[in-house]
């Protein structure tokens, strides 16, 4: 790796004059020390202790590898050299064997922000971070979609417990670079902000935010990593992707976007799939996920607009309890021809004390006829199914006790939409206040909770802080 070092300060404003002195006089304020940039490029090959008292220049891909260990403390900001070439843009790849350690916290979380004086969204690609466990790629290796196919973008393998080190109090922005506009619908995204791609169950994955990506925010591409307090704001297309074999556990999640999308087809709150041709790959890309809060755009938008609260597609397996999604115009969970006998038939899929709302009160549910005129339509008999709690319903017995509210104002959260940001605690009399259901062994690693969604009306870690930031 190449370190350079620039001096912010100017010694020549201190010293190079006959009228001042460089001595410090007796009682004055200690001279600040310099603060230096460092400017990382080319690989890191051996363990990297990132120093709190500099600041970091990203130019250009970034591997840690070797098995190298890269830590980031607290309080450290890294910014990104923009590039407006896809081929050049800047990214840090952990390979698979390697570990990134970031030590943020709350007061003073790690920042990854583009360099650029007037920053967008796609001025570079990300965090990619490889690990070795199991995919549903052929002899379960995969590589990193969008970077060149070198021993370095290379994931997957047999380990699922695979440790690639600890996330914590992360702030990413601005990423996204490698995904065009409007992308074809049926193509599989490039990597994009948060890439987890085959990373194990021995990763710590907790308080991240990613905002203002060009495309995904988090992309969990196989792996058996679990998180829980992640929030996605205002990104270009799916808030949270799984694909090609995922199976781990979330919680505590916020998918939130105060506008629409001006670069996806589909920019969807959340979006899982099996692998691009649907097929029946083993493992199934099934992420097991409660307690999450799904946001859409203050504006109802026209039917032209397909994005979905969560839309389950390409013969993937979910597990969806004890969340909200809401504000979406043209669905809050939509399934295709592959994943929706999947759910009502019991092969797999679960979605279960949850609370939807669409701003098309008919159109909580809906249903996509697949790729040959992308017809999407409400799933009335879906909605019947899915708020039974009785049994009876459709093709097995449900006890889904899913609520369906109208107006997302009945949800009761305090503020959906304002410039400073949501708080998205519940307010009295809300109806998800109480109804979470942690009874299913799916759940049973996760910590329980009597509320529904994300936050609960006593503990906003969603307000506005250090880590947080709703600009």
């Amino acid at each position: 790796m190449k370190l350079n070092y620039k001096s912010y300060a100017t010694v020549a404003l201190l010293c190079a004059t006959t009228f001042f002195s460089c001595k410090k006089d007796s009682g004055s304020d200690p001279v600040p020390e310099e603060k230096q940039t460092v400017v990382l490029s080319g690989d890191i090959t051996s363990n990297t202790d990132f120093d709190a008292k500099n600041d970091y220049l990203l130019k250009g891909k970034v591997y840690v590898k070797n098995g190298a260990i890269l830590t980031i403390p607290q309080g450290v900001t890294v910014t990104v050299e923009p590039n407006s070439s896809v081929d050049d843009k800047s990214a840090l790849i952990v390979t698979s064997g390697s570990k990134l350690n970031i030590n943020g916290t709350a007061d003073e979380p790690v920042l990854f922000t583009s360099a650029a004086s007037s920053k967008a969204a796609g001025d570079w690609i990300g965090i990619i971070v490889l690990g070795k466990a199991s995919t549903n790629g052929e002899g379960g290796k995969l590589h990193v979609s969008g970077l060149p196919s070198t021993a370095d973008t290379e994931f997957g393998g047999s380990t699922d417990n695979d440790n690639s080190g600890s996330i914590k109090y992360l702030r990413l922005e601005y990423a996204g670079g490698l995904n065009p506009a409007m992308e074809t619908e049926w193509a599989l995204d490039k990597a994009s902000g948060l890439s987890l791609n085959g990373v194990g169950s021995g990763t710590v994955l907790e308080h991240v935010m990613v905002k203002y990506s060009n495309d995904d925010a988090f992309q969990f591409v196989g792996g058996t990593v679990n998180g829980k307090y992640l929030v996605a704001y205002n990104n270009g297309d799916d808030n949270f992707d799984f694909d090609r074999g995922y199976r781990g556990n979330l919680q505590f999640l916020v998918s939130y976007r105060s506008l629409p999308s001006k670069v996806a087809i589909r920019a969807n709150g959340l979006e899982s799939l099996n692998d691009m041709d649907a097929s029946d790959a083993k493992p199934y890309t099934r992420p097991v996920i409660s307690n999450m809060t799904i946001v859409g755009p203050s504006e109802d938008q026209p039917l032209t607009d397909q994005s979905q609260g969560i839309y389950i597609r390409r013969n993937t397996r979910f597990v969806v309890e004890n969340s909200i999604i809401a504000g979406y115009s043209n669905g809050g969970l939509m399934m295709c021809p592959k994943t929706r006998p999947l759910l009502v038939k019991n092969q797999g899929s679960v979605f279960k004390f949850n609370v939807v709302n669409s701003d098309d009160a008919a159109r909580a549910f809906t249903y996509d006829n697949g790729p040959t005129g992308i017809i999407i339509v409400a799933d009335p008999e879906v909605e019947e199914w899915a708020i039974q709690s009785t049994a009876g319903a459709m093709e097995v017995p449900s006890l889904n006790r899913n609520v369906v509210i109208k107006q997302a104002a009945d949800l009761k959260i305090k503020t959906l939409y304002a410039s400073a940001g949501p708080d998205l605690s519940l307010a009295d009399g809300s109806v998800a206040l109480t109804g979470a259901n942690f009874d299913d062994a799916d759940l049973s690693s996760l910590e329980k909770v009597t509320y529904r969604g994300a936050v609960s009306s006593t503990n906003n870690w969603t307000a506005a802080n250090a880590w947080l930031n709703w600009n």
